[in-house]
C-alpha cells in the first residue's frame, strides 16, 4: 500500500449511489483525508434509526452556518474538543492518541505532510503553510461539526485526522445519512510510515474510539476516492464494508462503512 490518504469533498449537486460492486478503478473522496465508515444499529437487536436524506445543497460546507431548521441537529453535536478526552487506545504499533490541532503549534508539520505528492494528489492542499492554515481555520472557526486532530503514535505526530459529523456535512446530500453518522477523513504524515499496515491498524482504532465515545453514532463514514485503491483497501481490512460507489463533486467514492453492530464480526 503506497498512501492511505483519503480527503474531504466540498457541497455541490445531487450525485448517485450505485450498488455496491468491485474495484476496477481506484479512487477516494473529493473531501481531503477521509477515512469514515458509518454502522448500524447501535446496540444488537435494537431497531436501527431511520434514513434520511436530505436534499442535496441542504448542508453547506463545514464552517458555514446552518439553515435555522438544521440548527436543532446542530445542537446535538458533541464533537468540539471531545477526543482530546478520549482514552489513548494501545494497538501492535503502540500507544495512539488524537490531539485537536493547535494551528500555531502543528500548522507548519500538516502544510509539510499536504506538499508530499502522494497526499496532494488526494487532498489538493499543497502550497505555502497558509493554505493549510486556511483550511484548518475554516474548522476551527465553525461550529464543532468537523475537529481536525493529529494522531501521535508512542507520543510522536504522525498522522492527520478529520473526525466530522456526516450527517451535518455536505455528504449527507449522497447519501441516506442517518442522525450521529461520524466520519473520517486521514492522513498518514510520513513515508515511512506507510505501506506496511499501519494506516488499517489505525483506522480500526479510530472507528473504534468513535464508537466507544459516542453511543448515539451507529456507524462511522468514509468516502476514499476509488482510484486510491491503497486507502480502500486499509478501510476494508479495517472493518469496513462497501456500501455503495457515489459520484461527488470532483471524485467518484468508494462509501464505506462501519457499524456498530458488526464491529465484533468484521
Amino acid at each position: 500500500m503506497t498512501s492511505i490518504n483519503t480527503a474531504p469533498a466540498p457541497a455541490a449537486a445531487s450525485a448517485t449511489a450505485t450498488t455496491p460492486g468491485t474495484f476496477t478503478t481506484p479512487g477516494t473522496f473529493t473531501t481531503p483525508g477521509t477515512f469514515a465508515t458509518p454502522g448500524t444499529c447501535a446496540t444488537p437487536g435494537t431497531a436501527a434509526a431511520p434514513e434520511t436524506a436530505l436534499p442535496p445543497g441542504a448542508l453547506p460546507a463545514q464552517g458555514r452556518p446552518l439553515p435555522a431548521e438544521l440548527l436543532p441537529r446542530l445542537a446535538e453535536a458533541d464533537l468540539l474538543d471531545s477526543p482530546a478526552d478520549w482514552r489513548p487506545a494501545a494497538t501492535r504499533a503502540g500507544l495512539f492518541r488524537l490531539e485537536p490541532v493547535r494551528p500555531a503549534r502543528d500548522r507548519k508539520l500538516i502544510a509539510r505532510w499536504m506538499n508530499d505528492p502522494e497526499v496532494a494528489a488526494f487532498w489538493g492542499l499543497a502550497g505555502p503553510s497558509l493554505v493549510t492554515a486556511a483550511h484548518l481555520s475554516a474548522q476551527l472557526a465553525g461550529d464543532g461539526r468537523s475537529i481536525p486532530c493529529l494522531g501521535l503514535l508512542d507520543g510522536t505526530p504522525m498522522s492527520y485526522w478529520e473526525i466530522y459529523r456526516a450527517d451535518l456535512d455536505p455528504l449527507a446530500a449522497h447519501y441516506p445519512a442517518r442522525p450521529e453518522d461520524t466520519g473520517i477523513h486521514v492522513l498518514i504524515g510520513e513515508a515511512a510510515d506507510r505501506g506496511r499496515g499501519l494506516g488499517t491498524v489505525l483506522l480500526r482504532t479510530v472507528a473504534d474510539m468513535i464508537l466507544d465515545n459516542r453511543p448515539r453514532c451507529t456507524r462511522v463514514v468514509a468516502e476514499p476516492d476509488l482510484r486510491n485503491t491503497p486507502s480502500v483497501a486499509a478501510f476494508l481490512n479495517a472493518g469496513f464494508r462497501l456500501a455503495a460507489e457515489i459520484d461527488l463533486p470532483d471524485k467518484r467514492a468508494a462509501l464505506m462503512l462501519r457499524d456498530r453492530a458488526l464491529r465484533t464480526l468484521l
